[in-house]
């Protein structure tokens, strides 16, 4: 048990130092979404996992897509969720809603949830694998286990592969801790805050911060999602 303890508050100092310039990337370059060819009876626009989602003072990248019955959601960084309004729009001039926040968690977790209201944006259940990378479908979702591949799509970095390092880890916000969090040897950077981590088409969580760039080499640590969707009563499509 101590030895576990002294893990956890290792990587808490660690994860302290480096988490600013990670969360930080929350308001760095502005874009749009990723356009889908439209289908049959569906919108032209689509909002899948790794796009943005934009608010009055912020923009949140979108973890997965999930749903309850007929209804559709986002989930999103919790801690990137309170920063703006609580109307999100497809796009950075906030002229096209697609959604309202439903609800979010921060301290002691960091996941938010945004409910999708109207047919003018489309929201299929797939992560973009960044730029001409194509996409991946994602179908269900499981807690991660140590060991396991993950990859990640961060809006900084794109596309990152690894292995589990540690799981129900605890670190330091300035705002308070967040337990419960895994980390991965993925590297990431700053502004890939929020973006999916999954291994094969099984959703495992979000990135929320991490250490090192990808140029040196660093790990990333994330937001299981399993938890997340029993909270809110989701389930990834």
């Amino acid at each position: 048990m101590a030895r576990t303890r002294s893990y956890r508050l290792a990587h808490a100092v660690a994860y302290a130092l480096v988490l600013p310039a990670l969360l930080l990337g929350w308001t760095t370059v502005l874009g749009p979404v990723a356009d889908a060819a439209p289908r049959e009876g569906q919108a032209a626009l689509a909002v899948r996992g790794g796009d943005t989602l934009y608010s009055a003072g912020s923009r949140c990248t979108v973890g997965f897509n999930a749903r309850s019955g007929s209804a559709e959601y986002a989930l999103l960084s919790g801690r990137c969720a309170q920063t703006g309004g609580t109307t999100w729009y497809a796009d950075a001039a906030l002229t096209v809603p697609v959604g309202v926040t439903a609800g979010s968690s921060f301290p002691g977790n960091d996941y938010a949830t945004v409910r999708y209201t109207g047919t003018t944006v489309a929201r299929p259940g797939e992560v973009s694998l960044g730029s001409g990378a194509g996409t991946r479908d994602i179908t269900a979702a499981a807690r991660p286990v140590v060991g396991q591949s993950v990859c990640h799509v961060g809006r900084t970095t794109g596309l990152r592969c690894g292995t589990v390092q540690g799981v129900n880890l605890t670190v330091n916000y300035g705002g308070g801790s967040v337990s419960g969090l895994f980390r991965s040897s993925a590297c990431s950077e700053p502004g890939d805050v929020g973006g999916p981590a999954f291994s094969g088409t099984t959703a495992l969580g979000i990135i929320v911060a991490g250490s090192g760039n990808c140029s040196s080499g660093g790990f990333t640590y994330y937001q299981p999602v399993v938890e997340w969707l029993s909270t809110y009563g989701l389930s990834i499509y």
